[in-house]
C-alpha cells in the first residue's frame, strides 16, 4: 500500500559535538523529520559512540566519515549521503547543522504542516534567524533553544549572511547533488516544475531554483517557518569552534569577523519554546538510557577540559578576552545599508550568485 505521510529527511554532519546532540535530536523528532542520516568524523569527545547507539536504539542512521578530506568533511560527507539508500527513499531532504533548528510557525508546528500549508511546493528555503550570544560567557548543559533567546531583527539588511537559508526540497530527481545549503546540479528538463516558496508563503523567482543561497532583504522570510540559527553559543563554545575550524573548510578560521557578522541581539525570540512539551519527553527518554547518558555526560565534560587545555595558549585567551569585551553587534540604519547596497551592485552578478556556498 502506498505510504500516506511523506518520509522527510535531515542530514548532519558533526564533529566533537555529542554535548549538543540529544537536544538537537529531539527537537527534530518532535518537529516531525521521520529519518535522520547523521555522518560523523574524527570525533575525540564520543560524539560518534552516541551516534552508534542511538542507531542501535533506531533513532537515526550512522555513518563515519572519518579521515583527510580534500574539499573539506562536510563536502565529503555530502557525496556519502547522496549515496546512501536512506536519501534515496526520502520523499523530502534538509541538510542541516547542529545549531540550526527548524522552526515552524504553522499549524501544529511540525514540517509537515508546513508542508500543508504550501501544497505546490517543490522547494522552501529556510532563512537563517541569526541568534546573537549577547554575552553569555560560559558553556552550560541546557538546550541551545533555551539559552539563546534575542536575535536579528525579522526584517533587516546587510550582512547578507544573515538572510542565508537552508532548503528543505522535494526528491524527486530535480537535483543531482546535495549542498550545503541548496540542492545542486538541477536536471534542466525539469527546473519548469519547480515552485520554490519561501518561509513566508510567497513563491519565488527563477533565480532561486538554480542559483540563489541567501532570501531577499526587507521584508519578513518567517511568516510559515524560520531555521533559529546558533552560531555563536557561550563564549567558551566558540573558543571550542574555532579550534575544531569550519566543517565545510578543511582549515578555515573561525575569528572575531564572524562573530561580528553573527552576533545579532535586537529582538526577542522565544517562538521555538512551543514546541518544548514535545522535545522535553524525548530528550528525558534519551538521557534515560543506561548508555546514552553516560555519554554524553562524557562529551559535556570532555568540552570543559578542551577549554581549559585552550586556556593555556595565548591564542585562545586572547581570542577569549576579544569576546569578552566585544558587546553585541550593532544592527545598520537603512541609511548605512544603502551605502553597502550601492556598492554591491557594482556586482550584481556575483551578489545574485550568492558568493557561492558556504
Amino acid at each position: 500500500m502506498p505510504r500516506s505521510e511523506p518520509r522527510i529527511l535531515a542530514i548532519l554532519t558533526v564533529k566533537n559535538e555529542g554535548a549538543f546532540l540529544l537536544d538537537w535530536l529531539a527537537h527534530h523528532r518532535a518537529a516531525g523529520f521521520t529519518d535522520v542520516l547523521v555522518l560523523s568524523n574524527d570525533c575525540a569527545d564520543g560524539t560518534d559512540r552516541m551516534l552508534d547507539r542511538l542507531a542501535a536504539m533506531g533513532w537515526l542512521t550512522h555513518v563515519r566519515n572519518d579521515g583527510s578530506h580534500r574539499k573539506g568533511p562536510q563536502w565529503t560527507a555530502l557525496a556519502r549521503a547522496d549515496e546512501h539508500p536512506l536519501k534515496a527513499a526520502a520523499d523530502w531532504v534538509l541538510v542541516l547543522d547542529i545549531d540550526e533548528f527548524v522552526n515552524v510557525h504553522a499549524g501544529d508546528r511540525t514540517v509537515q504542516a508546513l508542508l500543508a500549508a504550501l501544497p505546490g511546493a517543490t522547494a522552501i528555503p529556510l532563512t537563517w534567524r541569526l541568534f546573537g550570544n549577547c554575552g553569555v560567557r560560559a558553556f552550560e548543559d541546557r538546550p541551545v533553544p533555551e539559552q539563546f533567546l534575542r536575535a536579528a531583527p525579522a526584517v533587516m539588511g546587510w550582512p547578507w549572511r544573515a538572510a542565508m537559508f537552508k532548503t528543505l526540497f522535494l526528491n524527486d530527481g530535480s537535483y543531482g547533488k546535495l549542498g550545503v545549503h541548496r540542492p545542486r546540479q538541477p536536471d534542466p528538463d525539469r527546473l519548469g516544475r519547480q515552485h520554490w516558496f519561501d518561509g513566508s508563503g510567497r513563491e519565488l523567482r527563477h533565480a532561486f531554483h538554480t542559483g540563489r543561497v541567501f532570501s531577499d532583504y526587507g521584508q519578513d522570510n518567517y511568516r510559515l517557518v524560520q531555521l533559529n540559527h546558533y552560531p555563536l553559543g557561550a563564549m567558551e563554545s566558540y573558543v571550542l569552534k574555532s579550534d575544531r575550524g569550519r566543517a565545510n573548510r578543511e582549515a578555515a578560521a573561525t575569528d572575531l569577523s564572524y562573530w561580528v557578522e553573527r552576533n545579532l541581539c535586537a529582538e526577542d525570540d522565544h517562538s521555538i519554546l512551543a514546541l518544548s512539551e514535545r522535545t522535553r519527553p524525548i530528550r528525558a527518554e534519551l538521557a534515560a538510557d543506561r548508555v546514552l547518558g553516560p555519554l554524553h555526560d562524557a562529551a559535556v565534560a570532555w568540552r570543559h577540559r578542551r577549554f581549559e587545555t585552550l586556556m593555556g595558549s595565548e591564542e585562545w585567551r586572547g581570542l577569549y578576552g576579544r569576546l569578552i569585551m566585544t558587546g553585541p553587534s550593532r544592527v545598520l540604519s537603512p541609511e548605512e545599508h544603502g551605502i553597502i547596497a550601492a556598492y554591491a551592485a557594482r556586482t550584481s552578478a556575483e551578489t545574485e550568485r550568492g558568493g557561492g556556498e558556504g
